[in-house]
């Protein structure tokens, strides 16, 4: 099925800003790959802000989605977090970082709504992981330890770190899905 125009920008400008970063992209190179002029863009998306926004809202959708298929799937609270790590990893292939990971890493020239979007999607994946975590201790798959929020906190740092040093040295990330069990089972 042929993409629309815009989907096709919101695709190619993800594509972009998860290997760019999102300050060094611009209409032009948007322009360029989808091979539209850029008045093209402007009408779908008045300014870079509302494309960002577009996209990472869209983003924000994919992976609740993800979150949902992964409950329906997987019953155990290390399932759910093994199956995580393995789409975490999938979508970062193609040299590609991850999402608000690459957004977060440029917090600062972000437009305010796009801070406040990066955010969002941050805590949405934190609460998520907490709430998992706290599963899994209370059906004793594995000890409290530090605690579900900072079992959380450690296994999203982990995921999206790896993807940056990966990223970075091109070298092929050497973590698999046995780090999850590392994390839930420190005590």
């Amino acid at each position: 099925m042929a993409l629309g125009t815009r989907d096709a920008l919101v695709q190619t400008a993800e594509a972009l800003m998860r290997t760019k970063g999102y300050a060094a992209f611009s209409y032009a190179d948007l322009a360029e790959t989808v091979g539209i002029r850029k008045p093209s863009i402007h009408h779908h998306f008045p300014t870079k802000e509302d494309l960002g926004t577009a996209i990472v809202e869209e983003y924000i959708e994919r992976v609740r989605d993800d979150f949902a298929q992964i409950e329906q799937q997987h019953e155990g609270a290390v399932a759910r977090l093994e199956a995580l790590f393995r789409l975490f990893r999938a979508s970062s292939d193609g040299g590609m970082l991850p999402l608000c990971g690459a957004l977060a890493a440029e917090m600062s020239a972000l437009p305010l709504g796009l801070q406040q979007l990066t955010h969002r999607f941050f805590d949405m994946q934190l609460k998520w992981l907490e709430a998992v975590m706290e599963r899994g201790m209370e059906r004793g798959e594995f000890p409290r330890g530090s605690g579900p929020k900072q079992k959380a906190f450690v296994l999203l740092s982990l995921l999206e770190g790896s993807s940056f040093i990966n990223w970075a040295t091109k070298a092929g990330d050497p973590t698999d899905d046995r780090i999850v069990q590392l994390i839930v089972q420190e005590s």
